[in-house]
């Protein structure tokens, strides 16, 4: 039988004091189950009872976080919003045009003169590299023509992103890809091709590596070659920068057929800087021209300037290839300008066809002293008529003719002409011709005297070249221009400059009567090496001194010219070649332009197949000259 200890024994006061405590901590830890915080406590003693004040603080601390989230919430969703859902666009969304290649350039046959075709660029990591540094370049080298040496030091140059080749052809990368080595990395881009090289590299020009063009129709016409019509549109990113590929609309990758043709002819073009580079090398020449011009239209079907440049590797020449000077340079024309001072006399009636005019052979104005370029050999040629003056190239003569014009009606009607601006070709750079100011020109005689026969001005090649198509076409001025428009693969136009009806500068009659006399001066005079059996050609010798940028003249540097029109009785073609700076005593217009130009006319009649001309008959010259 188990025996109770009493009450009042020591075991019985320490288990009810162990009692006590735990229920004590029972409470502490569940304050809120029943009364338990109701606890007993020592004899007399009442009942424990919470912190009241602790309770408060522990419901205003969590009030007041409530309340700060809250604030915070409606900061963010509301005050804040606008901005961050911007921010967000700007890295969840990209704005990107739709991908277009650029559109071919061709000839006026379609021969492809620009095309976009791919490359690709090589880049080397290193750090992914599986074979050594050196089996990696020895494998390379070969196929980029490069030593394993030069390869091994770029290698070396970092772990990743090392840029071995920038354009690697088709066939070269399919070699790289077949090596199968870790760490090389092949990235396809486009690149522009000039398969033409240097033959039309001063018309077309070139685009950057940034796909930009620097020079020439690329730059001029890069609108319509960009194929950049088309709004941006917005794609959606995944969070490593990757596009959604289910978000790209249907046409994001644009293809047309659309080809940008131009007015020149690759088989003249050929032929024209074939026989310029020629000429130019006989006679140590600085630099040459050679224009040909749609004389009904004023389309050019040859635009050659040498030296020129490849514009597949232009990072090769100096800038200052790239500016087609036949457009952006100006030179004092010299006596190809005397046909179109004739025609101003003739058009106010100054002169009538068979003047005849005294040729002294050499004036004076004060200081200044004008003779013919052949005064010594020859002295005065006396009594000439108008059609003799043009023939012999008579500076004297042409001045008597100018003295005849009204100063402020000869200084208007150079204005007319155009002189002073630009004739507005489709090529970029262009510049505006010059004249003496109008007080000048009308209070100093010898300003008109030297207008007279082609010096005291300047205007462009192409410039001068679209007087003379005045000239053969009836007096219309036609605006020259290289682009004949957007044409689809079949030929079928899409777009074309709408140009308007061009003025008329000279009177269809005073056109035929000038054209009659610069034939003259082909069959007779200075002009006949440009002769060709069986047709009637007209032109224009020319032999000036070069003016120096700082005024007056370079001694010993001449610029010579020849302009021609073909063929007199139903004129075309209207040729134009400058050669800037020629060397030797013989260099004049007649021995090194005018065989250009009877070149350039040769292969005109082949490839446009003009029939032989009929011979003048004394009835067409009779009535030329009784139309005034």
């Amino acid at each position: 039988m188990a025996t109770v200890p009493p009450s009042n024994s020591p075991y019985t006061s320490r288990t009810k004091r162990a009692q006590q405590r735990s229920l004590r901590r029972t409470a502490k830890r569940f304050p809120q189950r029943g009364n338990l915080s109701l606890l007993p406590t020592r004899p007399g003693q009442s009942p424990v009872q919470p912190s009241r004040l602790r309770l408060l603080v522990v419901w205003g601390i969590l009030i007041l976080g409530g309340l700060g989230l809250l604030l915070n919430l409606v900061g963010l969703q509301i005050v804040k919003a606008p901005g961050l859902q911007e921010r967000a666009q700007q890295q969840q969304i990209v704005s990107l045009q739709p991908f277009t290649a650029r559109r071919p350039i061709v000839d006026r046959l379609g021969n492809v003169l620009a095309i976009d075709q791919p490359v690709y660029t090589l880049y080397a990591h290193p750090m992914l590299f599986k074979q050594s540094k050196e089996e990696i370049a020895n494998a390379l080298a070969p196929l980029l023509k490069r030593t394993s040496a030069q390869l091994f030091s770029q290698l070396s140059q970092g772990n990743s992103g090392i840029r071995l080749e920038f354009a690697l052809s088709q066939d070269a990368a399919n070699q790289v890809k077949a090596l199968q080595m870790d760490g090389l990395e092949l990235v396809q881009h486009p690149q522009r091709l000039y398969p033409q090289e240097d033959l039309f590299a001063d018309v077309v020009g070139y685009v950057d590596v940034d796909r930009q063009g620097q020079a020439g129709i690329e730059f001029s016409q890069q609108p319509l070659l960009e194929k950049s019509t088309s709004e941006s549109i917005e794609l959606s990113r995944t969070g490593n920068g990757a596009l959604i590929p289910s978000q790209l609309p249907e046409g994001f990758v644009q293809q047309d057929d659309l080809r940008l043709q131009l007015t020149l002819d690759s088989r003249l073009q050929r032929t024209a800087r074939h026989a310029l580079k020629q000429q130019m090398e006989q006679f140590g020449a600085k630099r040459g021209a050679v224009l040909v011009m749609d004389v009904r239209d004023g389309g050019m079907r040859s635009l050659v300037v040498e030296p020129s440049y490849n514009p597949n590797e232009y990072y090769r020449f100096n800038v200052d290839r790239f500016r087609n000077w036949a457009v952006s340079d100006l030179l004092e024309p010299g006596s190809t300008f005397k046909p179109i001072n004739v025609a101003i006399a003739l058009d106010a009636r100054a002169i009538r066809p068979n003047d005849v005019i005294n040729d002294e052979g050499t004036l004076q104005f004060g200081e200044w002293t004008i003779e013919n370029y052949d005064y010594d050999e020859r002295g005065g040629r006396g009594a000439q008529t108008i059609t003799e003056i043009l023939q012999h190239s008579s500076n004297v003569g042409m001045v008597h003719i100018t003295e005849r014009l009204r100063p402020n009606v000869y200084y208007s009607r150079l204005e007319d002409l155009g002189l002073g601006q630009k004739t507005g070709i489709d090529l970029p750079f262009e510049s505006s011709s010059q004249m003496k100011p109008y007080d000048q020109f009308m209070n100093a005689a010898v300003e008109r005297a030297t207008t007279a026969f082609g010096q005291g001005f300047s205007l462009t090649p192409v410039q001068l070249l679209q007087l003379h198509a005045a000239i053969a076409n009836g007096g219309r001025l036609v605006k020259p221009h290289i682009v004949e428009g957007l044409f689809h693969a079949d030929g079928q136009p899409e777009w074309q400059p709408n140009e308007p009806d061009p003025p008329q500068v000279f009177s269809p009659q005073t056109s035929q009567t000038v054209l009659t006399m610069m034939e003259s001066v082909v069959t007779e005079g200075t002009g006949q090496s440009a002769q060709i059996p069986g047709y009637r050609v007209a032109g224009k010798t020319g032999t000036a001194q070069k003016a120096s940028p700082d005024g007056g003249y370079l001694d010993h540097a001449r610029i010579t010219s020849f302009v021609s029109v073909l063929p007199v009785e139903a004129p075309r073609y209207a040729v134009l070649v400058v050669i800037d700076e020629p060397r030797g005593d013989d260099a004049y217009g007649s021995t090194v332009s005018a065989p250009i130009a009877k070149s350039v006319m040769e292969s005109l009649i082949t490839l446009e197949r003009i029939p032989p001309s009929q011979p003048l008959t004394d009835d067409l010259t009779e009535e030329s000259e009784m139309s005034f």
